[in-house]
């Protein structure tokens, strides 16, 4: 039986990074209590200077700017395009990772995953989308002031900026509306 949660923007805590380089609001997690025993974790970060990143050894990121000017990283010495709001980068979680912020302070979107446990899908919607899926977690991440999802035909759920929903325990074809800007997270456990 599947089960569906609405977190809410104002209730995330708020947690220290693993460097201490600054602090992430942690949206959501499979599992574990800190840092420490999750498949996958969700947060947003606020970086208020340019610097490097906790390394997170057997995971994979996907990080996007979500405010601010971005930010270009250097990933194992190579430098990245410019990172942009709403655009995702895809890195591994034991690269050397700094980044330079483009101006001022940034805050960016992290979902971090073990790819031994979890396949994941990433994207980012605008505007009126419906899709389906199978994925046995699904994430929706507000950027949009409102934003109307509606699964299945039932209610529709309406999140605030930066609210999210999440319906654990899918195992049949998720129909999936959504109405404005989001990210929209797939998460498949391998077998």
């Amino acid at each position: 039986m599947s089960q569906l949660n609405i977190l809410r923007a104002a209730n995330y805590p708020r947690m220290p990074w693993k460097n201490g380089g600054g602090s992430t609001e942690e949206i959501t997690r499979d599992a574990g209590v800190g840092l420490d025993g999750f498949g996958w974790r969700l947060s947003i970060a606020d970086i208020g200077e340019s610097g490097g990143f906790s390394t997170f050894a057997g995971y994979e990121r996907v990080i996007t700017v979500l405010q601010g000017d971005g930010m270009t990283l250097t990933v194992d010495g190579q430098h990245t395009r410019p990172l942009l709001p709403l655009e995702p980068f895809a890195f591994s979680g034991e690269s050397q990772v700094s980044c330079t912020l483009l101006g001022g302070a940034i805050r960016d979107f992290n979902l971090i995953y073990s790819p031994q446990r979890y396949s994941a899908r990433l994207q980012w919607l605008d505007g009126e989308q419906r899709f389906f899926s199978s994925a046995g977690t699904l994430l929706v991440f507000s950027v949009a002031d409102t934003l109307d999802v509606q699964i299945d035909g039932s209610g529709v759920h309406v999140l605030g900026r930066h609210d999210c929903l999440q319906l654990n325990g899918n195992t049949g074809l998720l129909d999936v509306s959504v109405g404005g800007q989001c990210c929209v997270i797939e998460l498949a456990t391998h077998s």
